[in-house]
């Protein structure tokens, strides 16, 4: 196995960010960091001051990673056209489908869920860990 852009201490930096914000959040107003929870919340119908902290969370978040990147320099492949758009948007969309069927993502689930014990949580993030590591396979040795 190769191992390609290996960084412990970045994703060590950017794993204790995500657990001061998650604890952050519960302390603060005492909700779940669930991405696509507080995605969801902000587009449907709420109060707006139940809307405002949601799209605070998601320009921290956007920000966040336009921050690093112009310290840090461009992180990953970017996009050279159109012909990669289409795929892109068809895994995006299976991924909000399966979020939906889950009631949550792995952001949910994963951080937050596991560490309040949740039975749920740790069985969907199970299910996605598994799936995960099947695709893998699959792609790297079937495919």
């Amino acid at each position: 196995m190769t191992i390609v852009d290996f960084t412990p201490l970045s994703s060590a930096a950017g794993g204790l960010i995500i657990g001061l914000s998650v604890v952050l959040l519960m302390l603060g107003i005492g909700r779940i960091a669930g991405i696509s929870g507080i995605l969801g919340g902000a587009l449907g119908p709420l109060s707006d001051g139940d809307r405002g902290w949601r799209l605070y969370f998601l320009v921290g978040l956007v920000a966040g990673g336009v921050l690093y990147s112009l310290v840090a320099g461009p992180v990953g492949p970017l996009l050279k056209g159109t012909e990669q758009l289409v795929p892109a948007m068809i895994g995006a969309g299976l991924v909000g489908f399966g979020t939906r069927m889950a009631n949550g993502c792995t952001s949910g689930h994963g951080i937050c869920g596991i560490s309040r014990f949740s039975a749920r949580s740790i069985v969907a993030t199970l299910s996605f860990m598994l799936s995960g590591a099947a695709t893998v396979f699959v792609v790297r040795h079937l495919v």
